[in-house]
C-alpha cells in the first residue's frame, strides 16, 4: 500500500511512495505526529540519480523488518535534496560540521523541533569497513533517545547554537582587485594536475566555473598560463570517459584523476555550465573540438532532458538495467571487444576498439569498458569514425535507457537558457535559440507568479510548493539576460529586472549587503542557509552577483551595480585562498574589472551589416560585456537610447566606465575593441 510520498510530484520521493516505511514528505505535520507519538524523527535526504541513494533504499527502506521498526520508533521523513536545497543546505552543515564530510543519501536523526543530534550517510545493512549496520544505528539511537533524552537535547542545542555562531568573514565590503585575481591564479596553478587537467586529485569535477574565470583572465590579461590550463582541462575531459563519446554531454564527474571512469549520472546543471565553457573556449581560440563539444552537449540536452512542455529534465539516472533485470552502474554506456565486434564486425570492430580505448581487460568493471579518445599516433579515417559512430549508437538505443528525473528545477533551466541561446549564436543553430525561448517561456508562464515570484520545480507543466532559492532567481535572470543580448527581445530584460528587484528585496543583508539563500519571507529552518562557494553549480551568491552586474550594465541601474560589488565583497576574502570554489564569483570579479563593456548595435532588422555586427559582439571575449541589438527608434533596450545610424549605415557603440568609442560601422574594428 502506498505511503504518503503517493500524492508528491518528486520523482525521487514517487521512488519511495511503496516503500514499506510510513514516509512523510517535509512538513510541520510530521514535527506534530513526532511530537504526539514521542518519538525522534529519521530525516533521509537525496535525489532520484543518485546511485547509493538507489542502494540504501533497496537494502534497508525496501525491507521488511527495517520498515517496520523504524515506522515504530520514527517519523520518517523523505527530502528531495533538488527540491529542498535549503533544508539540504542546513542538515549538510551540520554533518559536515560533525563528521568532516558529507554526502548522500543523508542521513539526519532529529528532535522533535528539527534539532539534529545524530548524523551519517549511507549507513549498510550488515556492519562492513568499520561501518555499522543501519539497524544498529536505529537501535543505539532509539536507546539514547528512551534512556539519555536530557543528554539528546544537549547536544542538539549545542549543535544548533555552534551553527549559529558559524558566522562566515565576508571580506571587508571591498571589490577583488588585480591583486586578488591575480593571486586566485597562482592558487589554481599550484592545484593544478599539469599531466591530466583539472584541479586536486580523485575524485575530479568538471571545474566549468573556474574554466570561465580563466578564459575571462585570460582575454582581460593575456595570461597564457590561465589560456593553457582551460585548453588543456577541456580536451582531457572531452577525450576522456567523463564525456559520451557516442551521445554527446557529460557525465557528474570521474571516479579517477584520469577522466577515464565516470560517474554516470548525467545533470542538467553539469551540461549547461559545460556547454557554455566549450562555446566560450571555441570563442577564445576557434578550436574544432570545443566547437564539437558545445554543439554536440546542446543536442543532448535537447534531445534527451527536453520534456513535453519545453523545459529541460533534472537528470539521467546512473543505473540502468544490464539487460538481464538487474540494475548496474554504466550498464547503458560500457563496451567489450566481442560486442563491439556482434554490432560492427570483425574488421570495424578491431577499429572501433582501438580508436575508443576498449580493452580485453577493460576499463571499468567485469571486462567493460568505458568508450574514450586516447592520444594515439594511428590516423583514423573521419568518414569511417562517423559510420562507426552512428551504427554503435543505433546499438546502445536498444539497450534499456537510464530512467529520467522529469522534473523541473528553476535554476537549471536558467543556466541552460543561458548555453542554448549563446551557442546557438555562435554557431548559427536557430533551433538552439528556439530551444531557449521555450524553456525560459516555460519558467515565466509556470514557475513565476504575478508578483515575480518563483517556484523551486514544476512537472507536467504544473509548479511545485516550494518556493525558489536565490540560485533560481539569479541563474534564471542570468538566462533572462543571455536571451535579451541574443535575440534583442527587451521583455526577457524586464523579466530579468522583476527577479533581480526580488533579490534585493528579499535575499540581501541591507546593512552588509551579503546574501542569503532563502528569502526573508521563507520557511524559518534552525538556521537561515547562507553559503557563497561555487560547487556543483554556481552559488546563488556568486550568480546573482553576476546577473546583478550584467543587468546594471544593460540599463543603467545604479542599486543593481550597488548590490553587485558588496556582494563581490565575499570573492575578496574566498578568493585567493580557494578560488576552486569560487570560480564563478572569480568570473564576475573579472567582468567588474574590465567594466564590464557595453555593446549597442543598431541598425534595421535583418540588414546583413546589422547581422555581422551583432554577431561580432557577441564573439567579442571582453569579460560579462552585454550587447543589445535593435532599430534606432527601438524603445526595447536601454543601451539603445540616442544611438543612430551612423550615415545611414548600421553601427556599433562601445562604452564602459561612462566613457564611450566613436560608433563603428565596420566589424573588425568592433572586434579589435572587444578583445583589447
Amino acid at each position: 500500500m502506498p505511503n504518503r510520498l503517493a500524492h508528491e510530484t518528486s520523482p525521487y520521493l514517487l521512488q519511495h511512495a511503496d516503500n514499506p516505511v510510513d514516509w512523510w514528505p517535509w512538513s510541520a505535520e510530521a514535527f506534530e505526529e513526532a511530537r504526539e507519538r514521542g518519538v525522534p524523527v529519521l530525516l533521509s535526504v537525496g535525489y532520484s540519480s543518485c546511485h547509493w541513494c538507489h542502494v540504501m533504499a533497496h537494502e534497508s527502506f525496501e525491507d521488511e523488518a527495517t520498515a517496520a521498526y523504524l515506522n515504530e520508533h520514527f517519523v520518517s521523513v523523505k527530502v528531495d535534496r533538488e527540491e529542498r536545497p535549503d533544508v539540504d543546505a542546513v542538515y549538510m552543515e551540520a554533518v559536515q560540521a560533525a563528521t568532516g564530510q558529507g554526502g548522500w543519501p543523508m542521513t539526519v536523526f532529529l528532535t522533535q523541533d528539527a534539532e539534529p543530534f545524530y548524523f551519517g550517510t549511507y549507513f549498510p545493512p550488515a556492519p562492513r569497513h568499520g561501518m555499522p549496520s543501519f539497524r544498529q544505528v536505529l537501535e543505539g539511537v532509539r536507546g539514547a533517545w528512551s534512556d539519555r533524552r536530557g543528554e539528546v537535547a544537549e547536544v542538539a542545542g549545542k549543535i544548533v547554537r555552534d551553527l549559529g555562531e558559524r558566522e562566515m568573514s565576508f571580506g571587508s565590503g571591498e571589490v577583488p582587485g588585480e591583486e586578488d585575481l591575480a593571486g586566485a591564479l597562482l592558487g589554481l596553478t599550484r592545484e593544478y594536475d599539469a599531466s591530466r587537467g583539472g584541479f586536486g586529485g580523485a575524485p575530479k569535477f568538471p571545474p566549468s566555473m573556474v574554466i570561465e574565470f580563466l578564459l575571462r583572465h585570460h582575454a582581460r590579461t593575456g595570461s597564457e598560463g590561465a589560456l593553457q590550463m582551460a585548453q588543456d582541462t577541456c580536451e582531457r575531459m572531452a577525450r576522456g570517459g567523463i564525456y559520451d563519446q557516442l551521445g554527446g554531454g557529460f557525465a557528474r564527474y570521474s571516479v579517477d584523476r584520469e577522466w577515464v571512469v565516470p560517474h554516470f549520472e548525467k545533470m542538467l546543471y553539469d551540461n549547461a555550465l559545460l556547454c557554455r565553457v566549450y562555446a566560450h573556449l571555441w570563442r577564445s581560440t576557434g578550436s574544432e573540438l570545443a566547437r564539437r563539444v558545445a554543439l554536440e552537449t546542446a543536442d543532448f540536452m535537447v534531445s534527451e532532458l527536453r520534456t513535453n512542455e519545453g523545459g529541460f529534465a533534472s537528470a539521467l539516472d546512473a543505473d540502468s538495467d544490464d539487460g538481464t533485470g538487474k540494475h548496474v552502474e554504466g550498464a547503458y554506456y560500457v563496451w567489450t571487444p566481442p560486442q563491439l565486434r556482434e554490432v560492427l564486425g570483425a574488421e570495424d570492430g578491431e577499429l572501433a576498439a582501438r580508436y575508443f580505448g576498449v580493452t580485453e581487460e577493460g576499463t571499468f568493471e567485469e571486462g567493460s569498458s568505458v568508450l574514450q579518445l586516447p592520444q594515439q599516433e594511428e590516423l583514423f579515417e573521419a568518414e569511417k569514425v562517423a559510420g562507426i559512430r552512428r551504427r554503435l549508437l543505433a546499438a546502445r538505443a536498444e539497450r534499456p535507457a537510464p530512467g529520467r528525473d522529469d522534473k523541473i528545477v528553476a535554476a537549471w533551466n536558467g543556466l541552460a537558457v543561458a548555453a542554448l541561446a549563446e551557442t546557438g549564436a555562435y554557431f548559427d543553430r536557430p533551433d538552439l535559440v528556439d530551444a531557449a525561448i521555450a524553456a525560459a517561456d516555460l519558467l515565466v508562464r509556470v514557475h513565476m507568479d504575478d508578483r515575480a515570484r518563483l517556484s523551486r520545480t514544476s512537472k507536467d507543466g504544473q509548479a511545485g510548493a516550494n518556493a525558489g532559492v536565490l540560485e533560481d532567481y539569479a541563474d534564471v535572470a542570468e538566462g533572462f539576460l543571455a536571451l535579451a543580448s541574443v535575440t534583442g527581445e527587451g521583455v526577457w530584460l524586464e523579466f530579468a529586472g522583476f527577479l533581480l528587484d526580488q533579490v534585493i528585496a528579499q535575499f540581501t543583508d541591507p546593512e552588509s549587503g551579503a546574501l542569503y539563500d532563502t528569502a526573508a519571507d521563507a520557511e524559518r529552518l534552525i538556521r537561515r542557509p547562507q553559503d557563497p562557494t561555487d560547487n556543483a553549480t554556481p552559488s546563488g551568491w556568486s550568480a546573482a552577483a553576476g546577473a546583478l552586474l550584467s543587468y546594471a550594465a544593460q540599463t543603467g541601474a545604479e542599486p543593481h551595480r550597488t548590490s553587485a560589488e558588496r556582494a563581490l565583497g565575499v570573492v575578496k576574502a574566498l578568493g585567493p585562498r580557494a578560488p576552486r570554489f569560487i570560480g564563478w564569483g572569480l568570473a564576475v570579479a573579472e567582468a567588474l574589472l574590465d567594466g564590464p563593456r557595453e555593446v549597442a548595435v543598431v541598425g534595421p532588422e535583418g540588414h546583413p551589416l546589422t547581422k555581422a555586427l551583432h554577431r561580432t559582439a557577441l564573439l567579442g571575449t571582453a569579460p560579462g560585456a552585454v550587447v543589445a541589438v535593435g532599430t534606432p527608434e527601438s524603445d526595447e533596450l536601454p543601451l539603445l537610447a540616442d544611438r543612430p545610424l551612423v550615415q545611414g549605415e548600421p553601427a556599433a557603440y562601445v562604452c564602459r566606465n561612462f566613457t564611450c568609442d566613436a560608433p563603428t560601422t565596420d566589424p573588425d574594428r568592433l572586434r579589435t575593441a572587444l578583445s583589447s
